[in-house]
């Protein structure tokens, strides 16, 4: 690392040979003309062959950065004088003052002594210029102060503010060991807003609209409060009545879902992420719902215009039994929830199949086929699952929520229902609306009484598998992993009252991965392998194993979360539905049975797709979109290679759309069985794939028990909008 803020370039570039021997500098060194040229430099030499050019651009980056750095800080070194550094963007009101009443001075000085700044060479140069340009903190004038080795510290020191004075110093130094060796990334809201004055910590929440225009009204304020904060957010509308149902008994005057989707559209486009980025909303709805058809098309880039919202997303609420029609070709019925609820006196949505093939769901179902004072519509489920596929097609969406499955397998069904999932479908938690009570006046001042209903919100963080895995240091990260992601609970502020309660009630967390190619390639297995599938359940029962054991000896140390008596984890159910019957899994079963457990939801796998960027490895549990590409940036296009990419691992990464998916998702059910919640699954697929083909792959999903799948990524070219806050 560089010592002063002025540097010969070309010395400079003489020195860093010795770090990567292979690389011939020659080709670069005559054509440089200032520092910042040897980002552009080095980056015009990569290629598949020699990735390793990467990492001197990186180099490079990090020498302006240091450069700037240290002259706005008045050091003569990077790194230097942290402490003051946290009270200058205190002063600046960039930083939260409460990290100078949390810690005293000595004790920012003493873990200032924790900054590894060699571990900044471990950053390819999208990884750095992608931390560098969306986290790091600056002046409001755009300079530099803040620098990555220190964003991970700030993270670790926030997250651990509410642990023991006695003992915070060392789950701080294991936190920060975690982040600096990229061995995991928290998700992108933390990352971004940890320490920091303005936003929240959260990734994402789901929202359940209940059938009143109080409740639609309320939670559009809700959604765009979140959405201001950096929440992507997830809506269930599954309860709102459909077009043409009666409204205080008078007959065919509601206009259904679509004008309050319109409604949502606008928030999601007017309000924001923090300047940043338009709000990323997705809607959700039963199939059975009568407004489905209408829904579908909501995104489709055709058709009247007044009956589109493209800017939200959409994902549609499936049973078993629809499935089954249209494997079958049989027919489907559509109803209005609201005449549902007046005449039959329960609400469809409120029930699902507790066994395979049978349940409460399908027996009401029936009962409102057969109810004469029950308007219905007939259609063949065939012609809704190919309005499916169009959209998928053209648009990507609808993603596919197989409420069944998730019920069927949620811990927690003794306290709740799950009607849709988020914004990038691994978050499956107990839902319900929020409603209003009663308004009145009391001394002078309007009071609201809500009944508060569950608003699900997740706390994210991902595992790095191409680093911590070869690394074996899965036993010693997913400990401290998931105590960062509990104290994220009680260290947030969450805008909306309902969503807070609903966080500290049930304590979920998500605990996902990110990395799995990287992972494969690593350890020369190919995708489409029989080793694959076995790798695939031996990796994801140890993470599952040590996530349940962290969580259980956390509750051991700070108590269970509020609804523990009573769930899956307490009757030993979750442990019995997923077969999960050795000797060490009764162990762990018991273990939890008498020691109760910190949180009610555990594990999901996010897209991470921005920061699998930032830890130099693949997203998510997807293979790689390409082996070479460019990621576009506004100046110049930046060229990436796979992660790690050698002569050794080179035929073992297979482009996304040259996959047999069918062999995706057989991994993604041995996966399945080990994540109590979800994962964004997505379908690499042809943009000339046959309808017949695309229904085998949903068929084969919703077989093989997955809870969802995310987007159909066809080769047409779409550009699928990832959500941001959901990057862990």
């Amino acid at each position: 690392m560089p010592d002063t803020i002025t540097r010969d370039w070309k010395t400079w570039l003489n020195e860093l040979q010795g770090d990567f021997p292979s690389l011939d500098f020659s080709r670069i060194q005559d054509r440089i003309t200032d520092g910042n040229s040897i980002v552009l430099e080095a980056l015009a030499e990569m290629d598949e062959t020699e990735p390793d050019w990467t990492y001197v651009a990186a180099r490079a980056h990090l020498e302006t950065r240091y450069t700037e750095a240290t002259q706005g800080r008045r050091t003569e070194k990077p790194y230097e004088n942290f402490y003051e550094l946290i009270e200058t963007l205190v002063e600046e009101k960039i930083y939260d003052p409460s990290l100078l009443t949390h810690y005293t001075r000595d004790e920012i000085i003493e873990l200032s002594k924790l900054l590894s700044p060699e571990k900044d060479h471990l950053f390819t140069y999208i990884g750095l210029k992608t931390l560098d340009d969306r986290y790091l903190a600056r002046m409001k004038d755009g300079r530099t102060m803040e620098l990555p080795q220190e964003r991970w510290l700030i993270i670790a020191m926030t997250l651990m503010t509410p642990e023991p004075r006695d003992r915070r110093f060392r789950y701080i130094q294991e936190a920060y060991w975690a982040l600096s060796n990229l061995y995991m990334t928290v998700a992108t809201p933390t990352l971004s807003n940890a320490g920091k004055v303005h936003g929240q910590l959260s990734s994402c929440f789901i929202e359940t609209v209940d059938d009143s225009l109080q409740s639609i009204y309320d939670s559009n304020t809700a959604i765009a409060n979140l959405s201001k904060h950096g929440g992507g957010i997830g809506v269930y509308l599954g309860k709102i009545r459909s077009r043409g149902s009666d409204i205080r008994g008078f007959k065919g005057v509601s206009s259904g879902v679509l004008p309050w989707m319109k409604q949502l559209n606008n928030t999601a486009v007017s309000v924001d992420q923090l300047g940043q980025r338009q709000g990323a909303v997705a809607v959700y709805l039963d199939v059975w719902h009568k407004d489905i058809f209408s829904f579908l098309d909501s995104r489709l880039n055709n058709g009247d215009e007044r009956q589109r919202t493209h800017d939200l997303f959409t994902g549609v609420s499936i049973p078993d039994l629809f499935m089954e029609a249209v494997e079958n070709r049989g027919d489907w019925y559509l109803f209005d929830p609201h005449e549902v609820r007046t005449v039959m006196g329960y609400s469809l949505e409120d029930s699902f199949d507790e066994h395979d093939g049978y349940g409460t769901f399908r027996e009401r179902y029936e009962a409102c086929i057969q109810h004469p004072g029950l308007s219905k519509e007939k259609v063949p489920a065939i012609d809704i699952m190919k309005r499916i596929m169009i959209g998928q097609l053209e648009t990507g969406t609808p993603y596919m929520f197989y409420r069944d499955e998730v019920n069927r397998k949620n811990a927690n069904n003794h306290a709740g229902m799950v009607y849709c999932s988020n914004l990038c479908t691994e978050i499956t938690q107990n839902q319900s609306a929020t409603t209003v009570d009663r308004q009145y006046v009391d001394n002078g001042e309007i009071i609201t009484v809500h009944t508060p209903g569950d608003f699900v919100v997740c706390n994210l963080s991902s595992i790095n598998l191409g680093k911590a895995v070869p690394d074996g240091v899965l036993d010693r990260l997913v400990p401290i992993q998931v105590r960062m992601l509990d104290n994220v609970i009680d260290t947030n502020l969450i805008p909306i009252p309902q969503a807070e309660r609903t966080n500290q009630k049930y304590r979920g967390i998500g605990l996902g991965t990110f990395g799995w190619a990287h992972l494969l390639a690593i350890r020369q297995i190919s995708w489409e392998s029989e080793e694959a599938l076995s790798y695939t359940e031996d990796v994801y029962e140890k993470i599952s194993y040590l996530t349940i054991k962290a969580s259980s000896e956390l509750a051991e140390e700070k108590g269970s979360y509020p609804l523990f008596e009573g769930s899956d984890w307490e009757t030993g159910a979750y442990f019995e539905k997923r077969n999960l019957t050795d000797d060490k899994w009764q162990e762990l079963a018991a273990k939890v049975k008498e020691g109760g457990l910190r949180n009610g939801y555990l594990m999901a796998v996010a897209p991470n797709s921005s920061t699998s960027l930032i830890a130099g490895s693949s997203a998510s549990i997807d293979p790689i979109f390409k082996k070479f590409y460019s990621e576009e940036k506004k100046d110049f296009k930046i060229p990436v290679t796979a992660p790690d990419l050698s002569p050794d691992n080179y035929w073992y990464y297979k482009a996304a759309h040259d996959i047999d998916q069918h062999t995706s998702i057989a991994q993604n059910a041995k996966r399945q069985r080990f994540i109590d919640q979800s994962i964004s699954f997505n379908m690499y697929v042809r943009n000339d794939i046959q309808a017949r083909e695309l229904l085998n792959l949903h068929l084969d999903a919703w077989q093989q028990g997955l809870k969802t799948t995310y987007y159909t990524r066809s080769t047409s070219g779409t550009d699928y909008d990832e959500c941001e806050s959901c990057s862990s």
